[in-house]
């Protein structure tokens, strides 16, 4: 009936749905939607549709969306030990320290837990990462985006 091809119409589609996902993800304005969709060429009739389109369903996609992410665990409690092997049978004079954590987790509604062994060396470069990446999310732009993600 439209003359075109299937592929056509089927690129159309999916351009279409990414550009509602991605604007309802990002919540932006009217205006800033407006602006995304001059630049693609269309009619200023049609632009008023894609705009009432995206107005009228960003919060039902959002809804989507939400379900559809996937459920992560969460944290619940840690464990830890300290293992120091002092000597063997074959060399006396050793030291070799060995850290064990014990992770308990909460994923949809069950406990599970997670055993990590690591060695202490290990360990302080793993907190360093984790401390600047807390630091990290300190920044006005990691600030501003997080807040945009809302």
């Amino acid at each position: 009936k439209l003359n075109i091809g299937a592929d056509t119409v089927q690129h159309g589609v999916e351009g279409l749905t990414y550009l509602l996902t991605e604007s309802s993800k990002l919540m932006i304005s009217e205006i800033d939607f407006q602006d995304s969709i001059h630049v693609l060429g269309f009619s200023d009739e049609l632009n008023k549709l894609l705009l009432q389109l995206y107005l009228d369903n960003r919060k039902e996609i959002r809804s989507i969306l939400s379900e559809l992410a996937p459920k992560l665990p969460s944290y619940h409690s840690l464990e830890w030990r300290l293992d120091v092997q002092l000597a063997s049978r074959s060399l006396r004079q050793q030291i070799k320290p060995a850290v064990t954590l014990k992770l308990h987790l909460n994923q949809d509604e069950d406990q599970i837990a997670q055993v990590l062994q690591t060695d202490p060396s290990t360990l302080l470069h793993l907190i360093q990462q984790l401390e600047q990446a807390l630091g990290e999310m300190k920044t006005n732009h990691c600030r501003r985006i997080v807040r945009n993600m809302k």
